[in-house]
């Protein structure tokens, strides 16, 4: 009787498992200062639409010292982005961009979270979240 009652669970288990939706996330302020935000500007370098998160990625240079620098900028999902009108294509390397966004919190990671992002070129912009 006691096995099968445990095949009884485990089967009922994994049925219900399986069907039930997974709401884990972790925490931006885990990751940034989401009470501060910074401003870059640079070239496109690659642009990863995805879930749970899209990521853009940029080349830096600071004004001061001529150093160049490989930032990248947590956006929200691809669904998300998808519905705001922000495709695939919306994005290519070589595009001139200006992100604000919430640093992280470990400056030497060049990483931000996205707040808005303009192509000046064409005056292109989106300014959203990721709720």
């Amino acid at each position: 009787m006691n096995r099968r009652l445990a095949i009884t669970v485990l089967g009922a288990s994994m049925v219900f498992g399986a069907t039930t939706p997974v709401f884990a996330h972790h925490t931006f302020a885990g990751t940034y200062f989401p009470g501060q935000t910074v401003k870059i500007e640079g070239e496109l370098v690659q642009f990863l639409y995805r879930n749970p998160h899209s990521f853009v990625h940029l080349i830096v240079m600071d004004p001061a010292t001529g150093a160049v620098t490989r930032w990248a900028v947590e956006w929200a999902a691809g669904g998300q982005l998808g519905r705001n009108g922000v495709t695939r294509e919306t994005l290519k390397p070589g595009d001139h961009v200006i992100i604000v966004g919430h640093p992280a919190r470990k400056p030497e990671d060049h990483m931000l979270r996205m707040l808005s992002i303009t192509r000046p070129s064409d005056g292109w912009k989106w300014g959203g979240t990721f709720d």
